[in-house]
């Protein structure tokens, strides 16, 4: 009887940790920098490694354009002062705001296109300080997978 009363946890218990294995992006919840430019890192699963990657301005949505994108044919696209590059190798890609100013502070999102119709997205905050323009310095903390 004891087992019983004891196994009705299991399957709540199995389903968290699914949940919590399918986490397929990561980044750094926030970074911080100077008035210049200022890079950001996200990281992906093996099984997003030809999908792309693109950088949006929170909320995120398929109505809403997205600042930069990567195509299946270039590993690297621009668009403005924005520019993201893939490194499939190392299973990351690259967000780089160059000319950063204040304006650019705000809530935003590294994200995988998916097929499957739910694009994996991971929320990223931007803190700008005023400094030198020619200053780079950037600061992360890191999520775990």
């Amino acid at each position: 009887m004891t087992l019983r009363v004891g196994a009705e946890w299991l399957p709540s218990a199995l389903l968290l940790l699914q949940v919590q294995g399918s986490l397929s992006l990561s980044g750094p919840h926030t970074v911080t920098g100077t008035v210049g430019s200022l890079s950001v890192q996200c990281r992906y699963e093996e099984e997003y490694r030809n999908y792309i990657k693109f950088w949006c301005e929170y909320p995120c949505s398929p109505l809403r354009k997205k600042i930069v994108q990567t195509t299946f044919s270039e590993r690297e696209v621009r668009s403005g002062r924005v520019s993201i590059r893939d490194y499939p190798a190392n299973l990351t890609f690259t967000v780089t705001l160059d000319s950063l100013t204040e304006e650019d502070e705000g809530t935003y999102k590294c994200g995988i296109l998916s097929p499957f119709g739910h694009d994996p997205m991971f929320q990223v905050t931007v803190s700008v300080f005023p400094g030198p323009s020619s200053a780079t310095s950037a600061s992360c903390s890191w999520s775990s997978w």
